[in-house]
Order: C-alpha cells, then structure tokens, then sequence
C-alpha cells in the first residue's frame, strides 16, 4: 500500500524562479511553455508520491530533473512538514546558489 502524497510547498523565489522561465518559453512557443508547466506539474507530482526518489544533495536535500528542459528542482524532506522546493534552477547556474534560502 502506499503512502498518501505529501504537500508541497515552495520557497517565494523558486515560484518566481518558475514564472520566469514559463515566460520565456512562452515569448518563443507557447506551446513549449505549455509543455514546460506540464513537465514541472509531473515533476511536483512525482516529489509529492515518491520524494525520497530524487537524487541526493549534500546529505538533506534531494533534486529532480525536468525532462526535456534544463531545469532541476531542488527541495528538502522535512517530516512531518511538507516538502519544501528551494528552487526551480536552471542547469546552467552556479549550483547550491539557493542554498542560502534555507530557513
């Protein structure tokens, strides 16, 4: 039997993070940008069922990829809260620069 999803919440910046990049794919296709929400609706569906399935990051912290995309999301387990997404990170980026957004 499985467990009942846990709730996510989200870091303010990494929902800008998010909005950021739906609006430039959304300049170039919108339907890219569709597919683009899609694929992080997946994603966050995906940590909400089965969190403990994204790939480790420095001990507390785990990520997922977004398919197709060059985004990865980064959250952190925290029972019993929710899941908490630090950021919505394109791969490209220096990594760990959300990690001082921790609380």
């Amino acid at each position: 039997m499985s467990a009942a999803p846990r709730a996510v919440v989200y870091d303010p910046r990494a929902i800008q993070e998010f909005r950021a990049a739906y609006r430039r794919y959304a300049q170039r296709s919108p339907a890219r940008a569709q597919r683009f929400q899609l694929t992080m609706n997946q994603v966050i569906q995906r940590i909400a069922s089965a969190a403990e399935q994204g790939s480790p990051y420095r001990q507390r912290y785990r990520w997922m990829r977004l398919r197709r995309f060059p985004y990865l999301v980064y959250y952190e387990i925290r029972d019993p809260l929710p899941v908490l997404v630090y950021a919505v990170a394109h791969t490209a980026r220096r990594p760990g620069y959300w990690l001082r957004r921790r609380p």
